[in-house]
Parts: C-alpha cells; structure tokens; sequence
C-alpha cells in the first residue's frame, strides 16, 4: 500500500509532530508532505521520512516567520497533486487536510481543529481593532476556501482528536468525525519524590490564546512560586511584567520538562485547547492540573466528586479570569491531599502511545474496507 501523509509544517517538535511520529510508525515507507521543513527541527524518525516541501520552504526567514505567510498556504498545499496512493492521512489544523488529491484516492484527516485563525480563535490572533478590519476580507476568503475544501469531495472522512474538536468540525465542516485521542509518550514519565519546594508549573507556548498573561495576572494575587517553560511571540513582553516570584527558563530539554512535572507542586492551565498533552504528561508524573474548564482538559482531567467514581486527577476553573484561576488555587490547596499520584498517573496511562497506534489502525482497516465513500 502506498502511503501519504501530510502535515501542515515541520518547524519544532510540538504536540502536533508527536502525533505525526506516531502516525508515521504505522506505515513502512510513507511519503511525507508539508509547506515548510526546517531540517532538524523534529524528531528523527521524523528526519528519516521521504519529506516534501513547498515551495514556501525555500524562503528566507521562513523557519521563524512561517506565520506571517497564511495568505500563501492554500496556494503551497495546492502545488502538491498527490497521484498514485492508495491512501492520504492528512493530520492537520492549517491546511494539510487541503491537499488535492487524485479522484478516488481515500483520504483520512486526522484534524487537530478546523483552522483556527479563521475560526473559533479569530479575536485571540487579530483582536477588535484595526487589524482585524483590515484582515477580515483575508479571513473570508480562507474560510471559503477551507469549507471549499472540506467537503466529501476532498475528504474521505474526519477523525478528531477530541469531542472539542468532533462538535467543531461538526459546526464548521458539517461533517461527522469519531474521536481518537492523541498519543501520550507515558514511558517517558514518572512520580517523584516530594522532597523540596513545589513551585507551580505554567508550560507556555507565548501565542494569544494560551492566556499566560491570565496566569502571571493571578499569581500576582498569590503570591506564591511560580515556574513557567517555553519560548514564543510574547515571551519577553510577559516575563518584563512577571510578579517576583516567577521564573522563566526558556525552551528546556524533553529530560527537564519531566523532571520539572514531577517536581511541581500542581500544573496551571489556562487555556481553551482543542485536546492538550501536556496536562497528560503532567498527570504521568502524577501531578494534578488546574485546568479552564472548556475544551479538551474537559476530556482528559477527572475533577473531584467525578459522577463515575474515579478517583480526582486536577480541578476546573471558570471564567476564564485571573480571579477565578486564584480562587481554584486556593481551593485545590485546600483539598490537596486528595489528589493521589498512582492514581493520576493509572489515569494518565489510559492515553499512553500502543493505545493510540493500536485504534487508529484499527480506524483505517476499517475505512479501507468500507471504501472512499466520500
């Protein structure tokens, strides 16, 4: 069987490019298509994949600003014409579920969200202001062009990574999607000691929507240790503003981050996502998250007095306020000792990478058999 697999960029090794390791281990020689490659940039099973890029990739400055070139990516997935594969497994947010491929072909998306610039997180990236009047004549034409080429004539079927995002693609696509979630490297995990201090742990990405800013905001009222890993767009602008008692480290190694989980004293999540790892990757550690309570969280985060009897993994807040988070701090330290690590971690441990590999193979064995029914 001749395999493609598509995937928006490869620029860092995100959650996204976790699961598209995953992905490509299920398949002897795939091919691999993308808009932008930054040699390295990924893992090496990754690296070693037959990888095709787009025009876009040969641009200076791409690797750093590849978000500054929306406007050309329906144009850059267009310059592929996938011909002779028996199936395409697009896993997308952008526009990789956008490739045009040969009639017939059966192809499966994978779908992280619907395209979020254009869709549910349009005020996180562009705001009220002038930027979005002037953007919203770009925004229109995206989203035309991704219902254009959502529909059954260019996809085959939908997988979702969550019920987030199946209700989503529901709303936007009106399509159906079964959910399967993410895989989750639990191996790479584990419960530590409890000596020393606890700082809470914030793990960013420094985009609009992830809500550091929330955090920072909130902890200013606490008063209490606060660690915060990652790199992005806003990272120097918060960290100028931080309270005293956060630290920021900067990108860390995959060894660090799991040695910072372990040693936290409860993950802090702000945002909306459309499934999230890291609360998981926490929760393999055996630590509890304090999550927004919209999105995937929802999915993967056992609040207390859960209807089904399990045992507490984190707690939810609501609104998505500095106020709200501050007071869920204060009541998960209130409650703290119920929040057992072996049973975080056996929670966590039911979203671990065999699970993943073993039903999204059993999903396309079954759709091969059923045929394109597009």
């Amino acid at each position: 069987m001749r395999v493609a697999l598509v995937h928006d960029w490869l620029t860092g090794m995100r959650g996204g490019e976790r699961v598209l390791e995953d992905v490509a281990a299920l398949f002897p020689d795939p091919d691999l298509y993308t808009l932008i490659h930054v040699p390295g940039s990924t893992s090496e099973p990754i690296d070693r994949l037959r990888i095709h890029a787009s025009p876009l990739s040969r641009l200076p400055g791409i690797a750093r600003h590849y978000r500054l070139f929306l406007p050309l990516f329906p144009w850059a997935i267009g310059r592929f014409h996938l011909r002779g594969y028996d199936l395409v497994l697009s896993t997308s947010h952008a526009v990789a579920k956008s490739v045009p491929t040969a009639p017939g072909t059966l192809h499966v998306c994978y779908c992280f969200t619907p395209m979020r610039y254009v869709w549910n997180q349009v005020d996180a990236y562009l705001g009220r202001g002038a930027l979005r009047i002037l953007a919203t004549p770009l925004v229109a034409w995206l989203r035309r062009f991704d219902l254009r080429t959502s529909g059954v004539d260019s996809v085959s079927r939908f997988i979702a990574i969550s019920r987030t995002v199946a209700d989503r693609i529901a709303r936007t696509y009106g399509r159906s999607a079964e959910v399967i979630h993410p895989p989750v490297d639990t191996d790479r995990f584990r419960i530590r000691g409890t000596a020393g201090e606890r700082p809470y742990l914030l793990v960013g990405g420094f985009v609009p929507y992830k809500r550091e800013d929330l955090v920072l905001d909130a902890f200013r009222q606490l008063d209490r240790p606060l660690v915060v890993v990652g790199e992005g767009p806003a990272r120097a602008r918060l960290e100028a503003r931080a309270p005293a008692r956060v630290r920021f480290l900067g990108r860390v190694s995959d060894e660090r981050l799991a040695e910072l989980y372990a040693r936290c004293r409860a993950l802090v999540y702000p945002q909306e996502e459309d499934f999230g790892i890291v609360p998981l990757e926490a929760q393999a550690c055996g630590r509890p998250v304090i999550a927004f309570g919209r999105g995937g969280a929802t999915e993967t985060v056992v609040p207390p007095e859960d209807p089904a009897g399990r045992s507490p993994t984190g707690l939810f807040f609501e609104p998505q306020t500095p106020a709200a988070l501050a007071d869920a701090v204060r009541r998960f330290e209130a409650m703290e000792d119920a929040f057992r690590p072996e049973a975080i971690r056996r929670h966590a441990e039911g979203f671990s990478r065999p699970r993943f590999r073993r039903e999204l193979a059993e999903a396309l064995e079954r759709i091969r058999a059923e045929g394109p029914r597009r």
